[in-house]
């Protein structure tokens, strides 16, 4: 697992900023992500593929311990698609 401090040090490490800097501007790309996830809008980052925000209608479930029926609300959810690069690199 890669943590957000990992991704920093990394960046640090490879344009000779400090750590301090390199979180600064991980937690800048992923408030810009975020900042346009709650407008609604579509990120996308050439290479590494899109963040969309796509709207579940509500449904019906079973609750499993009983067997009853409740609904489960409308919601939003976010969702990646990665870009041809990126599955390419994956599946070397």
């Amino acid at each position: 697992m890669t943590t957000t401090n990992e991704i920093a040090d990394k960046i640090a490490a490879d344009y000779q900023l400090t750590k301090a800097q390199g979180k600064a501007i991980v937690e800048a790309v992923f408030g810009a992500i975020t900042a346009a996830a709650t407008a609604g809008a579509e990120t996308s980052i050439p290479g590494f593929g899109k963040f969309k925000v796509k709207d579940t209608p509500e449904r019906e479930a079973r609750n499993p311990a009983t067997g009853a029926t409740i609904k489960v609300a409308a919601a939003k959810k976010l969702t990646f698609t990665p870009a041809k690069a990126l599955k390419d690199a994956l599946n070397k």
